[in-house]
């Protein structure tokens, strides 16, 4: 159950949004897919459900285009919150299922699960605009998952939420990707993306500049630092010549050499190692592994902020027509 890009471009005017954008979305597999502030994330969610289409490019289900019946299974949370504000929550969620074709006492049964599941059953009689933002976040996630979808497309699912709640829908889709489904999610919080995705996609200037799973990448962009752990302290690492001590409390310490030479940095490192060692007990020595934020850093460091302009994620009139619509406009492609 592979949901494809392949060749993605799309204009606005004189602006191109997307420019031969291809990744793959795999089955069982949490994606995360993160930019700056107009990269493209959500004209690319777009396209996939279908909202915008391409001027190019195709989106597929399993190797073959997606129609409006295959869309109609997937799972969609826009960045914007499109819930009715004066329904309660139960019947909200019963309403969505029910949108999606699940029997009266199946959306029912749903419903109540993902209530459950998502902390919330202190809220079941709540209207929407009653509730925090972050149980209205924990809301907008407990629709996009209702009807159990085929594929989940999030877009900043953890926005607004503090980190218990953030931990609650971390559990809640990776349960889904366990029973197969694949997930594609966008975020700012590039720590809960490290810590919950298997795969990523840094999207920059509308084209994709990094993909491949997080372990992968980190090997590509990995530098020449280490880390040291010993029985003393280490503040004697700052005098050492031709290393740059980047981390240091006590007896833990990050530090990488100066030189960019591969044979130099090694020798370097063996050095500071072996007068550790002299000192006393080494507790550890390892090479330090980039975190996704440094990656971020690197893969976007040449790209100006600007503006998606993809327009508006919402349908005209009421939240159900937003869903409506993202479920019965064809891909172009």
């Amino acid at each position: 159950m592979t949901l494809a890009l392949s060749h993605i471009t799309r204009t606005f005017g004189q602006r191109t949004a997307l420019d031969d954008v291809s990744f793959d979305i795999a089955a069982g597999r949490l994606t995360g897919f993160v930019g700056g502030n107009g990269a493209g994330k959500t004209t690319t969610m777009r396209i996939i459900l279908g909202v915008l289409a391409p001027d190019s490019g195709t989106v597929t289900w399993e190797g073959q285009p997606i129609d409006q019946a295959r869309r109609h299974g997937f799972g969609y949370m826009p960045e914007e919150r499109g819930l009715y504000p004066k329904m309660p929550l139960r019947e909200q969620l019963v309403y969505f299922a029910r949108l999606h074709g699940l029997p009266k006492e199946s959306a029912g049964e749903r419903a109540d699960e993902l209530i459950e599941a998502l902390g919330l059953t202190e809220r079941v009689k709540d209207p929407i605009e009653k509730l925090s933002l972050g149980n209205q976040q924990r809301a907008q996630v407990a629709v996009s998952l209702v009807h159990d979808p085929i594929a989940l497309v999030l877009d900043e699912p953890f926005s607004g939420l503090d980190p218990m709640a953030v931990d609650t829908i971390v559990s809640v889709l990776s349960e889904r990707a366990a029973r197969g489904i694949p997930v594609l999610l966008s975020s700012h919080q590039l720590d809960v993306v490290e810590r919950l995705c298997d795969d990523l996609v840094i999207i920059a200037g509308g084209s994709v500049r990094a993909a491949g799973t997080i372990s992968d990448l980190r090997a590509q962009h990995s530098s020449s630092r280490f880390r040291l752990s010993a029985g003393q302290d280490l503040g004697w690492l700052r005098e050492v010549p031709g290393i740059v001590v980047t981390e240091l409390s006590g007896n833990d310490a990050v530090f990488e050499p100066a030189s960019p030479n591969t044979a130099d940095a090694a020798e370097v490192a063996q050095g500071v190692l072996r007068t550790a060692m002299d000192r006393g007990t080494v507790h550890a020595f390892t090479p330090e592994a980039p975190r996704l934020t440094e990656i971020f850093r690197d893969v976007i460091a040449d790209e100006e902020t600007g503006q998606d302009q993809g327009g508006d994620s919402r349908a005209p009139g009421d939240p159900a027509a937003r869903t409506r619509r993202s479920h019965t406009q064809e891909d172009a492609a």
